[in-house]
């Protein structure tokens, strides 16, 4: 098995990661939609983000408490101003304008414009931060954005409804949080999406409460914190550790599976029709993806020496000594001396080069 996984290379195991991530956020939109008939919009996105972080904060203390190895780096002091952003554009605004569009469109055509999250991220990592893009997968973004086109038309022209717009603002705030998140992917997943989702979710409900929105009752308030757990801070935990192997960009294009997943659930669970439009925007959505999961990159690259701290094992990229025996994955400081070579590679924590 250990043999089969090496001969994966960058594809193990930051894709499982990342579909793992995009099968449990895809059924937000449907589920949350449902709740929606007993939930003020800013009351439930703060649910289901205090719900999140309350679970994954309960997970780290009951790790700490029967005295489990932490393997993961801890959050430093120059992490914290990214950890605020992140928490404002991924905790804050994307979730209040999302249920704020689910309140006035589909569930299913929520879904799939979610895909342009995916665009966003793409967007930002390539102008942005400079990992490397092709004709192939610039084509395969544009497919992506050419579904979302055909979802929003409407006869003579584009429909953007309010809905469809608040969506779109949603996912903007979301591709914006993925690569700032990027900048924090070293660090524990699970403290990060833990500190979100309480801040984030403690915000919302508060201010949700203030404006005089009424809780729906333990039962729907339970049912929303179960939801935020899985499809919010699972979901999250999963995304941060696809980062760290794959990149912004090529993450944001697995997670793009998600809109898929809540509008096949959209159909199946709340008995909404299929149309054709559905249907073609679906297949050039999935017709984008297809260019991302297809893809090798493999160059000879040049690592400069630096330093950092993160989980790892000793693998090529980490040949350092310990004094006295160590278990794997641990993390701690390290250096990595300059190095040249050749091996299928996306742009995670060591390959963050540029490319001519």
């Amino acid at each position: 098995m250990s043999g089969f996984l090496h001969r994966l290379g960058p594809l193990w195991p930051g894709v499982p990661f990342a579909l793992g991530s995009a099968a449990l956020f895809g059924l937000t939109a449907p589920l949350a939609k449902a709740l929606l008939g007993r939930f003020d919009p800013q009351l439930l996105a703060g649910a289901l983000y205090l719900g999140a972080g309350a679970g994954l904060a309960g997970f780290h203390l009951a790790r700490r408490a029967v005295g489990l190895p932490a393997p993961e780096a801890p959050l430093r002091r120059a992490d914290w101003p990214w950890l605020a952003a992140v928490v404002f554009f991924g905790g804050f605004l994307g979730p209040l304008l999302l249920m704020a569009g689910l309140k006035a469109t589909g569930a299913a055509s929520a879904s799939l414009l979610l895909n342009l999250e995916g665009l966003a991220t793409m967007a930002i990592a390539w102008l942005v931060f400079h990992e490397n893009v092709d004709a192939r997968l610039f084509a395969g973004a544009m497919a992506i954005l050419a579904g979302a086109v055909v979802l929003s038309w409407q006869g003579r022209g584009l429909a953007l409804d309010e809905g469809a717009l608040l969506v779109g603002g949603a996912c903007l705030a979301w591709g914006i949080d993925n690569n700032l998140t990027r900048k924090l992917s070293s660090a524990d997943p699970v403290s990060i999406a833990a500190i979100k989702g309480l801040v984030a979710g403690s915000v919302n409900l508060i201010a949700a409460l203030a404006r005089g929105a009424e809780p729906p009752g333990l039962v729907f308030s339970s049912a929303a914190g179960l939801l935020g757990f899985f499809a919010v801070g699972v979901s999250l935990v999963f995304y941060i550790l696809a980062l760290r192997r794959l990149g912004a960009a090529r993450t944001g294009a697995y997670f793009a599976l998600a809109p898929f997943i809540g509008a096949l659930a959209s159909l199946v669970l709340l008995h909404e029709q299929p149309t054709v439009r559905l249907l073609v925007a679906g297949a050039l959505m999935g017709l984008g993806l297809w260019p991302h999961l297809a893809e090798r990159h493999d160059h000879e690259h040049v690592h400069e020496a630096f330093e950092h701290e993160h989980a790892h094992v000793h693998d090529e990229h980490h040949q350092h000594s310990h004094e006295g025996p160590v278990t794997e994955p641990h993390s701690h400081r390290h250096r990595h001396e300059r190095q040249l070579h050749s091996h299928p590679h996306y742009p995670d924590l060591h390959h963050r080069h540029t490319h001519g």
